[in-house]
């Protein structure tokens, strides 16, 4: 009979013991998840984009020439509608890009298909600057 009550408080033990190692093993794995670092970062917003997410912009000029002018209008976190505490700055002056603003860039497509993009100002500091 005693032979009995330790095999089922042995059983009890271990089933105890695995419940408690599997529960620990899952509450890991979500939080492992959503700290993956970011692959890019807005150049207007600054907020970092995952996978799936992208940059809306426009390109101008034939995709074959090797420098292209193309419009920032911003990522998910700051276009159409900016997120609660996001600003929209321009890299270039500093100051605040309106709603309808976008940012000026210039594309450079590399010879290994790779490509670069540098960013020339706001659609408010290049206006200021041609007047």
């Amino acid at each position: 009979m005693e032979f009995i009550f330790l095999l089922v408080g042995i059983a009890i033990l271990i089933a105890a013991l695995s419940y408690f190692a599997f529960s620990k093993r899952n509450k890991q794995r979500p939080a492992a998840q959503s700290q993956k670092p970011a692959l890019v970062n807005c150049p207007m917003c600054g907020s970092g984009l995952q996978k799936g997410q992208n940059i809306y912009s426009k390109v101008f000029r034939p995709m074959n020439v090797p420098d292209q002018r193309c419009i920032i209008s911003g990522c998910p976190h700051c276009y159409p509608v900016c997120e609660i505490g996001v600003k929209r700055l321009c890299p270039v002056c500093g100051k605040s890009v309106p709603p309808d603003g976008h940012l000026v860039a210039r594309l450079f497509n590399k010879t290994q298909g790779k490509k670069h993009v540098m960013i020339v100002g706001c659609s408010s500091c290049l206006k200021n600057e041609r007047t």
